[in-house]
């Protein structure tokens, strides 16, 4: 027994030993094991928060084009028609939209609107992709109970103007074309055939007709400085584009384009398209006329009609009426504009008679815009004959001397 007994606690030390050896073992082992997966998910941390901010980069400096706002507007209204809440509704469309910045605007918005945020004031966070016009009519709409109606109205009016740039932008497509094509005509005759020329001009030494040494002495200073002629034309580009942001660029520039033929008469229609559309959609929508001129004066482009409409506004509230004011600007609101307003202040309806009239003016821009290439194909005609001309006679004026000296 007792041997046994000696057996038995020689085989329990014995496992004890292994036991703790084993315990001991296993504990060093875990803690490598736990090191390297705190490793590992620290480098994966670093690693997403890295591809995250790359991506929240790129979405960040996405647009929200007006087609995608005019999409979202005309769904809205379909949803709120059939039924859905406002916030389901938001995040419905925003499961639809392929722009990511646009996408993650409104399931903000969408949290915000169930959270108990007025509609109005959580779009007006977002100043870059909703105007002041966008966020008034809809607070309006919501004010009233009516935001379906205020929808209908906004989605007319997006849509119109739209419209209008769709059409101006066309138009102006064909002879942007034929410029940049003239202008890359002229630079390769410059860079690749004319010094060709000049090599068997000199062998000759012949006396060359003047047209033809300014074209040399042109390309020839250009191919020697073709480095400091390209940055030249940069920075003149870059202070062009600076000068025309500057408020007295504006002011130059926009001035310029109300008194060029065809262009300034365009330029006109356009902008009193716009207030009368605009104007007319924010007086439906119960806005006052204040308001209204003050948000109008933010849609319409040129500097001058957002000059006047402002001066209107403060004007107003000294009780003027609006066709008085208007009419100390005769050469930027005609005569009939003028009378139109007049009548409908008379009768009261002002928003009406805006609407007639901004119809009217697209109408007409529309056609100006139908017949502009057909206006401007002569133009541009005369001024590629002239320049293709004067480079002709250029070059095969002293080609045709020097076959008759041979």
């Amino acid at each position: 027994m007792e041997q046994a007994e000696n057996l038995l606690k020689k085989i329990n030390k014995k496992k004890g030993e292994k036991e703790e050896s084993d315990t001991s073992q296993g504990f060093i082992h875990k803690e490598d094991e736990i090191d390297e997966p705190d490793n590992y998910e620290s480098d994966s941390a670093d690693g997403g928060n890295k591809n995250k901010s790359l991506k929240d980069f790129f979405i960040n400096i996405q647009t929200v084009s007006l087609t995608d706002k005019i999409f979202f507007v005309q769904n809205l209204r379909v949803m709120i028609r059939s039924g859905l809440s406002l916030g389901q509704a938001l995040r419905t469309i925003s499961e639809q939209l392929t722009n990511s910045k646009f996408r993650r605007v409104l399931k903000n918005i969408s949290n915000e609107v169930e959270a108990g945020i007025a509609f109005a004031d959580s779009l007006k966070k977002y100043p870059k992709i909703f105007s002041d016009l966008f966020v008034n009519m809809i607070r309006s709409g919501e004010l009233s109970g009516n935001l379906e109606d205020v929808l209908e109205k906004l989605h007319t009016q997006m849509k119109k103007d739209h419209d209008l740039v769709s059409k101006v932008k066309g138009a102006m497509i064909y002879p942007l074309v034929v410029v940049v094509a003239m202008v890359g005509i002229g630079i390769a005759m410059i860079i690749f055939v004319v010094p060709k020329l000049i090599t068997i001009f000199d062998e000759f030494e012949a006396k060359l007709p003047l047209a033809t040494r300014v074209m040399i002495n042109i390309t020839k200073f250009i191919t020697a400085n073709g480095l400091w002629v390209l940055l030249f034309l940069v920075l003149l580009v870059v202070g062009f584009i600076k000068f025309s942001r500057s408020k007295q660029g504006k002011n130059v520039l926009h001035k310029i384009i109300l008194y060029i033929p065809i262009f300034g008469n365009i330029t006109k229609k356009i902008n009193l398209a716009r207030f009368c559309r605009t104007s007319s959609s924010l007086l439906k929508t119960d806005i006052s006329i204040v308001e209204s001129l003050k948000i109008t004066s933010m849609v319409v482009s040129n500097v001058y009609y957002k000059a006047a409409l402002k001066q209107a506004s403060v004007k107003i509230t000294k009780g003027v009426q609006i066709n008085k004011v208007l009419s100390d600007y005769p050469k930027l609101f005609p005569g009939t504009v003028i009378q139109m307003l007049k009548v409908g202040e008379e009768s009261g309806a002002v928003d009406s008679v805006l609407d007639e009239v901004a119809q009217f003016y697209e109408e007409d821009v529309d056609q100006v815009m139908e017949n502009l290439p057909a206006v401007i194909e002569p133009i541009l005609i005369l001024i590629l004959g002239f320049g293709v001309g004067g480079m002709a006679i250029a070059i095969i004026m002293p080609m045709y001397s020097l076959t008759t000296a041979i």
